[in-house]
């Protein structure tokens, strides 16, 4: 079994700490902010709750951040005293901690850490395979949501992808979309694809357990593996573009950090949108 930090104990890093422990597919969950004893009382809390929801994973709490070391993989979600890492403040944050854990992939759970990935890569010299942002994912559940709703049906019977840069220049990928096994244009008219499109920019951010939910799910591929495709902030070479931008593609992990990255499935109209964000 494996081990997974998470750096802040705000909204996000706490709703990601309780799904961690919930799925009972990670031994240790470590939950780490310089606000000690809010930390501490997430963790108690959420640890207290494993006799009713019958989850065996321990639940640790410290103060220092050099605790991440170790962990098989590190999630930087939102600190109590100043919200999402991010920044200047956020960079030193992931410098100290790269410091200390050279291996582990780093997972990136707020909405607001694309700059930051980007700084990590180019100035911490970070290995891009080993940077995540889990924030798409959480943006990808909630268009499946909305499309199920129109249909009626769960959202289990959506699969649709997300991909390019978030609110303003995302796109989804309506034609490899499938409802029911079926193309999706078989059961929502163009009028009801273009109008759940134009929703994207008042769907992000999403909300923090949204955010913890993707991110939790993320950090588990990571750290052990997985067969499944995920959608995540990842670094791609767009030709005539540029190298290294960060964009929502979808991702293949293997243990350790991202094993591949795919090209989204997207029609030449929505390729034209997708490639303009990352102008």
């Amino acid at each position: 079994m494996s081990t997974i930090a998470i750096i802040g104990a705000g909204p996000i890093g706490g709703a990601l700490a309780q799904k961690l422990a919930l799925r009972s597919r990670v031994e240790h969950i470590r939950l780490i902010d310089s606000e000690s004893r809010v930390a501490e009382g997430k963790a108690l809390d959420i640890l207290q709750s494993g006799p009713v929801e019958a989850f065996s994973a321990r639940l640790s709490s410290a103060a220092d951040h050099t605790a991440a070391a170790g962990a098989d993989a590190i999630v930087f979600a939102d600190l109590v005293s100043s919200g999402e890492i991010a920044g200047e403040t956020g960079l030193m944050l992931v410098k100290r901690i790269a410091a200390v854990e050279s291996k582990a992939p780093l997972v990136f759970a707020g909405a607001a850490q694309r700059e930051l990935m980007t700084r990590t890569a180019a100035e911490l010299h970070v290995r891009p395979s080993r940077i995540v942002g889990s924030a798409p994912l959480a943006l990808e559940s909630a268009v499946r949501a909305l499309t199920a709703a129109l249909i009626d049906a769960s959202p289990l019977d959506v699969a649709v992808g997300v991909s390019g840069v978030p609110p303003s220049e995302a796109v989804v990928g309506w034609d490899a979309a499938t409802a029911f096994n079926q193309p999706i244009a078989r059961v929502l008219p163009p009028h009801h694809l273009a109008s759940l499109s134009a929703r994207l920019p008042a769907l992000w951010p999403p909300s923090p357990y949204s955010l913890g939910s993707a991110g939790a799910r993320v950090a588990e591929a990571l750290a052990g593996g997985s067969r499944r495709r995920y959608t995540c902030f990842a670094f791609v070479d767009a030709a005539g573009i540029g190298r290294n931008i960060v964009a929502a593609v979808p991702v293949e992990f293997v243990k350790g950090g991202i094993g591949r990255t795919l090209d989204p499935a997207l029609s030449r109209h929505e390729r034209t949108l997708f490639e303009r964000g990352l102008r």
